[in-house]
């Protein structure tokens, strides 16, 4: 994943702030136990977020204990606590990302980031092997997502719909997985669908001068594509995901969530269009 789905600190209540920071800790700590304390550098602002999503879904959340940072035992800190598995499920879920964006990173980096992904591939290979083992429909959907994004991406005629479909489908998809009924597969699905595609296209409006520099596929690098429609795009599937969220039954950290819907992406937003000279108005 790529760290696009944060929170607005400023607009947050102090008890929300703590519980966030939580969430954070508690995946942490997951990510050392059921892979490598190496893991950890993955962890990232979606995965938490995915996290505190599972963690609402399920009403899993038993309350906080206070302990020891993992990586720095001099600091104390919050963790949130589960009784299922939404933290093992997320762990699973960062550590297959990031190993299928190591092979995308591969196809498209410049030598010296290739020649660094390359040495931590087979590490990523291992513990992806064991998280696909613990769930396999998590692992499928990723893997499906590479083949569709790599057929997307080499059609002469991929438009933005057609980029960023794979992502926001897998999104989609590893979201409906924790339906109960049909009514919240379809909810669940839109949400996913929606935050999937504005990750994707965020991500493409962020390495945009990048990618036109080095020639990587970019679905905004074609002239017609100006600032105003590329933000409207995005708009669009943060408007449409939060439609879905309003229908999704959200009582735990509902208060983040409308934080990070409302204030945090659209503030990620403008900082992107402030980077490639955007119109923040």
């Amino acid at each position: 994943m790529f760290g696009y789905l944060q929170i607005q600190k400023s607009e947050l209540l102090v008890r929300e702030y703590e519980a966030y920071k939580s969430v954070y800790c508690g995946l942490c700590r997951q990510l050392g136990r059921d892979y490598s304390f190496l893991t950890r550098l993955s962890l990232s602002y979606d995965c938490t977020f995915y996290a505190m999503l599972l963690l609402s879904i399920g009403r899993a959340c038993t309350g906080f204990k206070n302990g020891r940072c993992v990586c720095n035992p001099l600091k104390k800190c919050s963790f949130a606590q589960s009784r299922d598995d939404s933290y093992s499920k997320t762990a699973a879920f960062s550590v297959i990302s990031v190993y299928y964006k190591l092979l995308d990173d591969i196809k498209d980096s410049g030598f010296f980031k290739k020649a660094a992904v390359v040495l931590i591939k087979p590490f990523f290979l291992h513990w992806r092997k064991k998280a696909a083992g613990l769930y396999p429909e998590i692992d499928a959907l990723a893997q499906k997502m590479m083949e569709k994004q790599g057929a997307a991406e080499n059609s002469p005629s991929c438009g933005i719909d057609e980029a960023a479909h794979p992502t926001a489908e897998m999104l989609g998809n590893t979201l409906a997985l924790e339906a109960k009924n049909e009514t919240e597969s379809r909810v669940y699905y839109e949400f996913g669908y929606n935050i999937g595609r504005w990750i994707y296209l965020i991500d493409a409006a962020d390495d945009l001068e990048k990618d036109k520099k080095s020639g990587n596929f970019n679905p905004f690098a074609k002239a017609e594509f100006e600032t105003d429609a590329i933000k409207a795009s995005l708009s669009q599937s943060l408007a449409r995901a939060y439609d879905a969220f309003a229908l999704m039954d959200i009582i735990d950290f509902k208060g983040i969530f409308d934080n990070m819907l409302l204030y945090g992406l659209p503030s990620v937003q403008n900082k992107v269009f402030e980077k490639i000279g955007g119109n923040n108005e």
